[in-house]
């Protein structure tokens, strides 16, 4: 949706700068035009080389640069963005905004444009929550300054409170709420969706467990990219070093059986994602206390029976099934064949297969390549980060909707 709009990105001193790289690659993964203005504060974080680098554009640094004063540069800067964001705004740039000043190249584009102004402040808690700085913020939203964030966590000083920059994906929201409008941003306002993430843990005894190389990180981010675009989400999810997607309900579980219970509960929704990789099989039954080896070499003998089949049970309800059923296939060999079999079987509308045998899809990696699988087709997706994956997939459910 943003394709073809151009934001300015003012970064400001403060260590989230290091979040302004990623910032840059969400938005030019949705075909939008950065330019970057770099503060004498930001470029002790990040270097010009690596703003240049990810936005494929000049840096713009110097107010009093020859060659691009000579064009008017701050002025022209100012007027030729659709919006200009300040990520990270910190609390000296923000007081500069609030009192008017112009005495550098980010401040005085801040003073000269004509386009609206997204900020992203970032700074320690004790700063955010000083009287200047609320003062300065209040008049900033008086002035019609949109702000999205400060979070609320650990922070690189160590302390813990608000003050942490909003993630990229978030930023990136925010910005498509400001130039498309709410209603555009959001597909999936009052839709109702279910994901499903990571490992189930199916204990063999109180220390051991059966399980698998789920990491949980594609899961949860299509929760976060579902809740993005204004869907209520539920996720289950298993054992996870992942941190909780904003806006989302979270369930922790541990076993599948704990998985499907918490998937009932949540019922009734309009979508379903079953992205979790759910262990096919527990032992029969716990040992009470930790199986001790005998001194025999004989290892010990484990009678397995299968686990309840989640995306079945939801995909086969024959009453309250979501409207959307999707499920995962994660294959090592023939993905797309096996693909195509699992959603026959399941009873659900869509399959994401990707291939975990090797390359890029393996467990636990940060990129996919998957296929999506439908009574239409397939549709073969490039290799993405899967962050976009779930950006991908999101945008297909809210189009799905849209078409009904």
């Amino acid at each position: 949706m943003l394709s073809g709009k151009n934001i300015l990105l003012i970064i400001s001193g403060g260590i989230a700068a290091y979040k302004s790289l990623d910032l840059i690659r969400r938005l030019k993964e949705r075909g939008t035009g950065v330019r970057c203005v770099l503060t004498a504060g930001g470029a002790q974080f990040v270097t010009p080389l690596s703003v240049a680098a990810l936005s494929e554009e000049a840096v713009f640094q110097g107010l009093f640069s020859l060659k691009d004063e000579s064009e008017m540069g701050h002025i022209r800067l100012s007027r030729e963005a659709d919006l200009l964001v300040v990520a990270p705004a910190s609390a000296d740039l923000m007081a500069k905004m609030a009192a008017g000043l112009a005495d550098d190249l980010a401040s005085t584009i801040l003073l000269a444009t004509d386009k609206p102004v997204l900020v992203a402040p970032a700074m320690n808690t004790r700063m955010w929550e000083h009287p200047a700085t609320q003062r300065n913020l209040a008049t900033l939203l008086e002035d019609g300054l949109r702000v999205v964030g400060p979070g609320q966590g650990d922070l690189a000083c160590g302390e813990v409170g608000a003050g942490r920059m909003s993630e990229p994906l978030e930023i990136v929201g925010a910005i498509e709420s400001l130039l498309i409008g709410d209603a555009a941003a959001a597909p999936l306002k009052g839709r109702r969706a279910i994901v499903t993430s990571g490992p189930t843990y199916e204990a063999i005894d109180p220390v051991r467990f059966l399980a698998n190389r789920s990491s949980g990180k594609q899961g949860h981010a299509i929760a976060a990219a579902l809740a993005r675009l204004g869907a209520e989400v539920v996720l289950v999810a298993g054992p996870n070093n992942q941190p909780d997607p904003a806006g989302v309900m979270v369930h922790d579980i541990e076993s599948a059986a704990q998985m499907l219970a918490a998937c009932e509960t949540a019922l009734p929704a309009d979508i379903a994602v079953c992205a979790a990789a759910v262990a096919d099989w527990r032992v029969a039954g716990e040992a009470e206390q930790k199986m001790k080896k005998d001194g025999s070499g004989r290892p010990p003998s484990l009678a397995l029976v299968e686990n309840p089949d989640i995306l079945a049970t939801i995909g086969q309800l024959n009453g309250g099934r979501p409207g959307l059923v999707v499920g995962f296939a994660a294959e090592t060999e023939k993905v797309v064949d096996h693909g195509q079999s699992k959603r026959t079987r399941k009873g659900c509308d869509w399959i994401v297969a990707n291939d975990v045998g090797t390359g890029t899809g393996v467990m636990g990696g940060d990129e996919n390549t998957v296929h999506l699988i439908t009574a239409q087709g397939v549709e073969n997706w490039p290799t993405m980060s899967k962050d976009a994956v779930a950006d991908a997939l999101a945008r297909r459910i809210a189009d799905h909707f849209a078409a009904e």
